[in-house]
């Protein structure tokens, strides 16, 4: 079979980690018959497709889904969903108890290159914890506007705002509901597209790159009903400055009135953004209320507070953040660590090193690149009376070598490196410390099986427990906390 060759009948096994499905062909050809196939698109386990060859490998073929013969006996339209597809939830017409399978599945493989390492991987993973809240469960959404025409398909839409299609950066659906965010948030959301639309200002268009609206943001924070809109549109639009005066005039008449209606809008951003890259946030304008909102969560019987930007990073997931972080403090051992050293890698927003600060630790050192993930930091530790915490902002690899070469110590390290990786410098650093704990958060788990096996090969690490958390149903996101202890404890 060549390149561009057509696959018929092909059922689709299963979903591994990261957007391809998994297949084996079974044919007469005793060449091919078993070999493993890749596929991309979208379809459910146990439909039948046909897929075009794109990449042919000794081991393997990467395919490309291009049409659907049958649909798996497993889809099912959500009832909450008023259209077919959701480009924001893939996995919207999966049955939520067959999310999970295919979660746990995926999980429990990635660990598989590690048995040898790790005896009794099935002992050490928990079941996985679903979540309580499946659908209208994100704090923070993020619209874009976008034009869709195309002659070769006849189309010609001037107006539409919703999500990126997958695999199709070029292309948005003009849809008035998302099945993610709650009914409050889904009118205010009508609500301006509607504004924009009567308008009659254009949106932008990626291709000529001019043209007006860009995006709509909106944050919920959910346990102190408070809400953020950020729009987004290009200035540069308008040559007359006086013209670009006048319709944000009318851009925040409009927002006042819609305050008026639903006055949990605790603060409005306008984004002046004329850059080529498709950046939702660039040059901000307070326009009405406060710089902030506030989210609280409550963790091991205590309340945290956190102030939020339009910049900050926050877990998408309010509700479920609580639980996140409420068993990576269950995994800690509280005994061992009473008065310990923390070093939390990878920061973010300062969430999971606030709750040790406020729980048991001596002192904690939080260290995070991105300065605009952590900006509110200080003002968040004075806001909950902590003064037991320090954040340095440094790559992790600089920040690791420099403190190690000082002999500085740690008992308890946290680790929750984003999606790509954890850097390769950091790892040996890591283990210097000998501390008696490690928890590893992670969003992949491709790259935390890659970096324990790094961990398990140069020490004494040891896995105590795992336990995958789905904080995103609907996708194929899941949350993984790992904890280690060292053998001699």
């Amino acid at each position: 079979m060549k390149k561009w060759f057509i696959i018929k009948n092909l059922e689709v096994e299963k979903l591994v980690f990261g957007w391809k499905w998994f297949s084996k062909l079974k044919s007469d050809n005793k060449d091919i018959d078993w070999k493993t196939i890749f596929i991309t698109g979208w379809a459910i386990p146990f439909s039948i497709v046909d897929v075009k060859i794109i990449k042919k490998r000794k081991d393997y073929l990467m395919t490309q889904i291009v049409n659907i013969v049958k649909k798996s006996s497993l889809e099912k339209k959500h009832p909450n969903n008023p259209y077919w597809e959701c480009w924001g939830c893939k996995w919207i017409n999966i049955p939520y108890k067959e999310q999970l399978k295919i979660k746990y599945t995926q999980v429990k493989e990635s660990f598989f290159h590690l048995e040898k390492i790790i005896w009794n991987i099935d002992n050490s993973i928990l079941p996985i914890i679903p979540s309580p809240l499946i659908d209208w469960y994100r704090n923070k959404v993020e619209f874009s506007f976008w034009k869709m025409i195309s002659s070769q398909n006849n189309i010609e839409q001037h107006f539409n705002v919703w999500f990126h299609k997958q695999g199709m950066f070029s292309q948005i659906e003009d849809f008035d509901w998302c099945i993610l965010i709650d009914k409050i948030q889904n009118e205010i959301y009508k609500e301006i597209k509607d504004f924009c639309k009567k308008s009659w200002l254009p949106v932008y268009d990626q291709k000529p790159q001019t043209w007006f609206y860009r995006h709509i943001v909106i944050r919920r924070a959910f346990f102190t009903d408070e809400i953020m809109i950020i729009l987004w549109f290009n200035h540069k639009y308008f040559k007359n400055e006086d013209l670009l005066k006048e319709k944000i005039v009318l851009i925040k008449n409009f927002i006042k009135r819609l305050w008026e209606k639903y006055n949990i809008i605790k603060s409005f951003y306008l984004s002046y953004n004329d850059n080529k890259a498709d950046i939702a946030i660039w040059e901000l304008e307070l326009v009405y209320w406060d710089k902030l909102i506030t989210e609280k969560l409550r963790v091991n019987n205590s309340s945290l507070f956190f102030k939020i930007s339009p910049k900050s990073f926050f877990q998408t997931n309010s509700y479920w953040a609580e639980v996140l972080y409420s068993k990576v403090l269950d995994f800690a051992d509280k005994n061992l660590f009473k008065w310990s050293i923390v070093l939390d890698l990878y920061a973010w927003t300062w969430t999971i090193w606030m709750i040790f600060a406020k729980n048991f630790a001596k002192k904690v050192y939080s260290v995070e690149l991105v300065k605009s993930s952590s900006d509110n930091w200080k003002e968040n530790a004075k806001l909950n009376n902590l003064n037991n915490l320090e954040f340095i902002n440094k790559k992790v690899e600089d920040f690791l070598e420099y403190y190690t070469n000082q002999n500085r110590k740690a008992d308890f390290l946290i680790i929750d490196p984003p999606r790509s990786w954890m850097h390769p410098k950091a790892l040996p650093n890591i283990l210097k410390f000998k501390a008696k704990q490690i928890i590893y958060v992670s969003c992949n788990p491709s790259t935390l099986t890659r970096d324990l096996n790094f961990i398990f090969k140069n020490s004494d690490y040891k896995i105590d427990k795992i336990v995958a958390i789905d904080m995103f149903p609907h996708t194929h996101h899941i949350e993984i906390i790992v904890s280690l202890k060292l053998n001699k404890i």
